[in-house]
């Protein structure tokens, strides 16, 4: 069994290295915060990093890197091994590597869209000139999207929209909704459902803003009223919008910041080296040592699952079960870390960013919050665990 990269992955490695270094601004690191796993705390979703996001997504577009797991006949490269890579490296330094669009749109629409619309959204969002939203939490469903109340109905060239969805991270600053919509109510569950591109220009959209447990305005509340879409903009076949919201969550588990976990414990490490209390340094304690030991070994093991994962799609395979341990074991590190990160900054790592006292910027803080959101958001911890006890275990739903 062969764990290694290729020369040719990791020459591309180094060349992203080079790329983060070169574009990210000099004081990006005292500017953007970012939690592994969560939801709140992505620089990306920020209105205040918007104009620098943008920028950023044309130039990874130059280079051809947000369609590196795309199909080469929509001008990808094959390779879900080389875009996990850019994710590791870009999320170690805190910097968005794509979109919606790039990370779980595109993908999905080169695996079931219409040829007319490969032609016309591919080259497009490959080039970092659209941004997407996911439109799939109502107030009354989460996890559970067969209970979806949003309704699509069919009226001529268009379908009209009408419903609400919640905790909609980044409709304030992106182009399009990714938008799952009910099109039969009256069939059988997990059918009747369709994805479908929805211009946030449209009349009758109205978005409202969630303040997030950080304090951090990443989510909203997006209102349908009367709104109008082409039924060209239908992603895939009407009615079977479910089995693609299935396909697209294995490309969307997969990114989980693996790169950011490495930062933390590394950030932990050089702050335990260098701190004292009660007159000796933190890293002299036994008890610090092995729980960043310990932080240490699990993030090696959500890495065996990150690199496992994006070999599997590589292979042809569809790893539902691996990208939900993988999602599972990600997002439940990410509470483990933070606690562990606040027992050993103590009091002070309840001090919040902007304070001159806090350590760390006050990354603690925020990532002690927002790693409650990991194990809720894209299938919660529970579901997660449904998947891998039926579909793995070969167990009984009930």
């Amino acid at each position: 069994m062969n764990f290694d990269f290729s020369e040719e992955e990791r020459s591309f490695r180094r060349e992203v290295e080079e790329f983060a270094k070169a574009e990210l601004p000099p004081d990006w690191d005292e500017k953007a915060l970012y939690w592994p796993a969560g939801y709140g705390t992505l620089p990306g979703l920020e209105e205040e990093f918007k104009e620098f996001h943008d920028e950023l997504l044309l130039k990874l577009g130059k280079r051809g890197w947000l369609s590196i797991g795309w199909p080469s006949e929509y001008g990808g490269m094959n390779s879900m091994v080389k875009h996990a890579i850019l994710d590791d490296v870009m999320s170690y330094h805190r910097a968005p590597p794509g979109d919606v669009s790039t990370a779980i749109g595109g993908p999905t629409i080169a695996k079931v869209a219409s040829d007319e619309m490969k032609r016309e959204w591919l080259p497009r969002i490959a080039r970092g000139e659209l941004r997407f939203w996911l439109g799939y939490s109502e107030p009354n469903a989460g996890s559970d999207l067969a209970s979806i109340k949003t309704r699509a109905v069919d009226d001529g060239d268009d379908f009209v929209v009408n419903g609400q969805k919640i905790w909609s991270s980044g409709a304030h600053i992106a182009d399009y909704a990714w938008l799952l919509a009910k099109t039969d109510p009256g069939a059988p569950k997990y059918r009747g459902e369709t994805i479908m591109l929805v211009d946030n220009r449209s009349p009758g959209i109205t978005i409202r803003p969630l303040e997030n447990i950080c304090g951090i305005h990443s989510f909203n509340e997006v209102f349908f009223d009367d709104v109008r879409v082409p039924k060209k903009n239908v992603v895939g076949n009407v009615n079977q919008g479910f089995y693609s919201v299935m396909l697209a969550l294995q490309y969307e588990r997969l990114f989980v910041g693996v790169g950011a976990f490495r930062r933390i414990l590394d950030e932990l490490v050089a702050y335990v080296k260098e701190t004292k209390s009660n007159g000796r340094l933190l890293a002299d304690d036994a008890l610090v040592r092995n729980k960043l030991a310990s932080m240490a070994i699990e993030i090696e093991v959500v890495s065996g699952f990150y690199w496992r994962t994006a070999w599997l799609m590589d292979q042809g395979t569809i790893p539902d079960l691996e990208s939900s341990m993988l999602k599972l074991f990600g997002t439940e590190l990410s509470r483990t870390l933070a606690g562990v990160a606040m027992e050993i900054l103590g009091p002070a790592g309840q001090l919040k960013r902007g304070s001159k006292w806090a350590p760390l910027r006050g990354l603690v803080n925020l990532g002690y919050m927002d790693s409650v959101s990991g194990p809720i958001g894209a299938g919660t911890s529970e579901v997660q665990r449904g998947i891998i006890a039926t579909r793995g275990l070969g167990l009984p739903r009930k």
